[in-house]
């Protein structure tokens, strides 16, 4: 009789409170606007995800400035990583795996062999919990990585914050804190350009200005071969503005390559990069506090369905990915991503936009 009556309290304790052994319900999937004047981003937390920036041009008009899908769920079966912060360790490890502390660990080969972007399942693909939101100012997002994730050593305490700061500047803040383990980070904004509008065609008008007058130079699988070089007199030097079309058949396949960025010492942040699109005015300048900065001109877009079903083809946008160099954990002449227990990892992007 007791062994029935505890059975009937178990069950009425389910019915009332939920399962006890069910995981915790699914951090709910929503999109989030900060907005001010015209000037106006949306960022969901399924992947800390940057959907669309919107912003006047030379004449009022407004645009939507980023590449990006219609419904969350093509975000979901996204290979593009269209808006999304890339971690635990953003851009390529070769031959998936690297050594720390006497230990191999070996990642998820989703790159020819090579890790990208955090692995199979990378930080751009899990849902971020918002801790703070403030429609005309900030969003905060947090996520708990766990031990292994993605074959990387230790708990990790991951936090992202969109702001606005000033007159139409938007500061991406990303911090993270290793809880029990040494651990590589490099966390990354991956967002896609066009100061045209997201349907204006290929970027090869836009000039940029690049302040990085060193590359890290790659193989034929994107994995930088260890040296440093200097870009001058290549068609790399971006150190005076031109647009990106005018050396562009100089490029095999289009620019998909780290810059070493100057001046970085002793400075909270830099200066990285002016980009302008002259048909618009619209002009975005980037600041950083990383050494270097991933420019890409979307060469591997393939005729992605995007917003209101508008075909996205190559060379489409540029990608300005602030990071630390690709592959360091193999490259011990590189800065270290290694963050210890008790550290954190904190990296800073400011975009000023005008027109």
């Amino acid at each position: 009789m007791a062994k029935t009556s505890l059975l009937y309290c178990f069950a009425l304790f389910i019915l009332i409170l939920g399962n006890p052994c069910k995981a915790e319900e699914e951090e709910e999937i929503k999109v989030y606007e900060l907005k001010k004047g015209d000037f106006s981003v949306k960022i969901t937390n399924y992947g800390a995800t940057v959907l669309s920036v919107i912003l006047p041009d030379k004449n009022g008009k407004l645009d939507d400035v980023v590449l990006g899908y219609n419904s969350i769920d093509d975000y979901k079966n996204d290979t593009t990583y269209f808006g999304g912060l890339i971690g635990r360790v953003a851009n390529r490890i070769g031959g998936a795996k690297f050594e720390l502390n006497g230990v191999e660990y070996k990642l998820p080969a989703n790159d020819h062999g090579n890790t990208l972007h955090g692995g199979s399942k990378g930080f751009s693909d899990v849902i971020w919990t918002v801790e703070d939101y403030q429609e005309d100012s900030h969003l905060t997002l947090t996520y708990n990585s766990f031990d292994g994730e993605q074959g990387f050593p230790g708990d990790l305490s991951v936090k992202v914050k969109y702001m606005f700061i000033g007159t139409n500047k938007l500061a991406i803040n990303m911090q993270a804190t290793p809880l029990n383990k040494a651990t590589p980070i490099n966390l990354a904004s991956h967002t896609y350009w066009n100061l045209g509008g997201h349907t204006s065609g290929n970027i090869f008008s836009h000039a940029i200005q690049l302040f990085g007058s060193k590359i890290t130079p790659v193989n034929d699988k994107l994995i930088p071969t260890g040296q440093i070089t200097p870009v001058e007199g290549t068609a790399y030097d971006f150190l005076k503005p031109r647009t990106i079309g005018s050396k562009f058949s100089d490029i095999a396949g289009g620019y998909d390559i780290n810059y070493v960025l100057d001046n970085t010492e002793g400075k909270h942040l830099q200066r990285v990069a002016i980009v302008q699109e002259s048909k618009s005015g619209r002009k975005m300048e980037l600041w950083t506090n990383k050494p270097g900065v991933q420019f890409y001109t979307s060469n591997m877009l393939e005729n992605a369905k995007g917003k209101g079903g508008f075909v996205y083809s190559k060379y489409a946008a540029l990608c300005l990915e602030t990071q630390g160099f690709p592959d360091s954990v193999n490259h011990p002449n590189f800065p270290s991503q290694i963050v210890n227990p008790g550290e954190t990892y904190k990296h800073i992007m400011v975009y000023r936009f005008t027109a």
